[in-house]
């Protein structure tokens, strides 16, 4: 028997976000703080993941925040021809500050202002929540420019994200400003439905883990987000039974190697890619998916 259309409607509900607004004001208070050592470069503070982009479900916890610098730069000019490069390279001026001593001083702030408790993870500093405080993640990062031309005339074409390393030095590229905006305009043009979906999704994940269908950390969040952002939008229908047999039929039949991540920038399937989800790990989840639907 198919899930019943009430369970997946309990399922679209969203988590409170009373707790993780009020988390995410007294941690951006802290970063924002006048007195902090970087405080006279110029950042951002904004949130990310599910709390961000209103896909957050009853059993989320940590609320991630992130503090971006944009005093200065990384580049990536490796799209660049010889003569671009040259260009590129004549018009640069060093930046004042490096992601790893951006980091360092924020690390520092946050262990002043919230204890011993605060620790430098691979890609994000946890800070442990404490009374009505949630368990937070701030991802330190610095603006990242993708040029994609650098003619000797006009301006150079780029694309904007931001870059940070993880603690073993790998450098990563992400995009949460398009990301943000191409979930809300797929949402828009869903009458409403995609972020819902994205939810009961979610909450179906964790109720496959619950009963061994697949184990954790097999589907991400933030893959599951990207996955149902390929779906074309009339598939997302009043009926939550239908939309999502609608969008498993269309991801059994589509061209998996085209899909993209919700920023629409990096590939949603790759292997060996730390930003794009592993393909033998997507084809588990879309069989075990189905079959824990139909055997509810």
């Amino acid at each position: 028997m198919a899930i019943p259309e009430g369970q997946l409607e309990t399922w679209s509900h969203q988590g409170s976000k009373v707790q993780s607004a009020s988390t995410y004001q007294t941690i951006r208070g802290v970063l924002d703080d006048p007195k902090s050592p970087y405080y006279n470069w110029t950042y951002r503070i904004f949130l990310q993941g599910s709390y961000g982009n209103d896909t957050n479900i009853y059993a989320d916890s940590d609320v991630d925040v992130v503090i971006c610098l944009t005093s200065v730069y990384y580049g990536d000019i490796s799209h660049l021809n010889d003569a671009e490069k040259a260009r590129y390279e004549a018009n640069r001026s060093p930046g004042g500050m490096s992601f790893s001593e951006f980091k360092a001083q924020v690390l520092s702030w946050l262990k002043h202002k919230f204890g011993d408790g605060v620790k430098a993870g691979k890609k994000a500093i946890f800070i442990p929540g404490n009374g009505s405080r949630r368990d937070a993640d701030v991802l330190v990062c610095v603006a990242n420019k993708t040029f994609t031309s650098y003619p000797e005339y006009g301006d150079p074409t780029l694309v904007e994200g931001v870059c940070f390393w993880t603690s073993d030095n790998e450098k990563i590229v992400n995009y949460p400003k398009q990301h943000l905006e191409n979930c809300t305009t797929m949402n828009g043009a869903a009458s409403g439905r995609f972020k819902p979906s994205i939810r009961v999704l979610k909450n179906m994940r964790n109720a496959m883990i619950e009963h061994g269908y697949i184990k954790a950390g097999v589907a991400p969040s933030y893959f599951l987000e990207g996955m149902l952002s390929n779906v074309p939008t009339q598939n997302f229908v009043a009926s939550r039974q239908q939309t999502f047999e609608n969008y498993m039929h269309w991801l059994q039949t589509c061209p998996t190697g085209d899909l993209t991540c919700a920023n629409g920038i990096h590939y949603l399937l790759r292997d060996g890619h730390s930003a794009c989800w592993n393909v033998a790990d997507f084809n588990t989840f879309r069989s075990s998916a189905a079959l824990f639907y139909n055997q509810w």
